[in-house]
């Protein structure tokens, strides 16, 4: 579980220039919420350098139903070599009838 939530939190931070484009907001508007200049926000973005603070703020602000899907989409590829059990599998590992 730990792994998981280390990958997810990595596929954040590694498609967040993505994450800002899909989301709708200018650079501008998403410095000025996190209280940043634009240029100092640009640079932090092109070299991926937002201290993990800013990367929460940043998520707060662009966190909208484009972004989500764009993300749950990132994350099922990343799983996509993962192992799977059926559903009825499933259903006998856990009881159900």
């Amino acid at each position: 579980m730990t792994t998981e939530i280390i990958n997810d939190y990595a596929a954040i931070v590694n498609n967040l220039g993505k994450l800002i484009e899909v989301s709708g907001y200018k650079n501008e508007y998403i410095a000025k919420k996190i209280g940043l200049l634009p240029t100092n926000f640009a640079t932090k973005k092109s070299k991926r350098s937002f201290t993990m603070t800013q990367i929460q703020q940043i998520i707060s602000v662009i966190d909208n139903q484009d972004v989500e899907d764009y993300l749950l989409l990132e994350l099922m590829r990343s799983r996509k070599n993962d192992e799977n059990v059926s559903l009825n599998d499933a259903k006998k590992e856990l009881g159900w009838k």
